[in-house]
């Protein structure tokens, strides 16, 4: 069964929604009868996603909204604008996301990278769960993450660190509505594996055979939101979710056994997390 904020006529809004994972929400919600919010970057794309997501033809009203994430003036005119137009917001889907690249030593993208990622999901929370939780009807945040802001793999620190952030803030933020009287609105980490996405493409231009689509990543997400899972670890056709689990506990476990930061890279290390993987 759906969670009881997918109904149809209730409000979904996604940051980030005019392309990959967040226009393949804003497609399954509206599919749902819900009213779609998409808020991006102004221009033809947010233009092309709203007509995209109409032609759904499930009942609900499409709205696109120009927005920045990086900007607390947009987000509070996002939150207005919906508002005004739709009268609440159900799902709040803080998906907007870049990954442009970073390096230790060279400061280009670190901060444009952390104002999007991560204080885009922390702005948007603030903004939009004090109303949300005023209505006192089951509502939910979804906070996109990453699993490179669990295991931290070496070549993109910044990006690691943005989504390192979401983790933690969305922990957070779900103890705080737990804990919030009446509150009826609950918070979920959701970390897509690899998906074939304009983000992820790079120079290809058909999926690889071991991504999964936006399709079926948001599908994964439906399915674990509704049955109460926090944290929505999504497989994909070459990780399942066993190989997954071994390489969280490995770098848990770097703190615990005082191994070397990021051991599984280590010369000193592989061999032994390969052995350690295959459990």
């Amino acid at each position: 069964m759906a969670h009881l904020a997918f109904a149809p006529s209730n409000v979904a809004v996604i940051t980030g929604g005019a392309s990959g994972i967040g226009l393949a929400a804003a497609k399954r919600f509206a599919s749902m009868g819900m009213n779609v919010v998409i808020a991006d970057l102004g221009g033809e794309k947010l233009d092309a996603a709203c007509i995209s997501v109409s032609q759904r033809g499930g009942g609900g009203s499409v709205l696109g909204v120009a927005t920045d994430v990086s900007s607390v003036e947009d987000l509070q005119r996002l939150q207005q604008t919906v508002l005004q137009k739709l009268g609440s917001v159900d799902v709040l889907m803080n998906n907007a996301g870049v990954q442009p690249g970073s390096s230790i030593f060279d400061p280009h993208n670190w901060a444009q990278i952390l104002d999007i990622n991560l204080f885009g999901v922390i702005r948007g929370s603030q903004i939009f769960a004090p109303e949300m939780i005023r209505q006192q009807r089951p509502g939910l945040i979804i906070n996109t993450g990453s699993k490179q802001g669990i295991t931290t793999p070496p070549g993109d620190p910044a990006y690691n660190v943005s989504k390192s952030g979401v983790k933690t803030f969305t922990e957070a933020l779900q103890h705080e509505l737990r804990n919030t009287k009446n509150c009826q609105v609950t918070a979920h980490l959701f970390i897509p594996g690899f998906v074939f996405t304009p983000l992820t493409a790079g120079e290809r231009t058909t999926k690889p055979a071991g991504a999964w689509t936006p399709e079926q990543t948001v599908d994964f997400m439906l399915e674990r939101v509704s049955a109460g899972d926090f944290y929505i670890l999504c497989p994909d056709n070459d990780v399942p979710r066993s190989l997954d689990e071994r390489r969280i506990l490995w770098a848990a476990n770097d703190i615990i056994k005082n191994r070397p930061p990021l051991s599984r890279w280590h010369p000193d290390h592989q061999d032994e997390f390969a052995d350690f993987a295959k459990e």
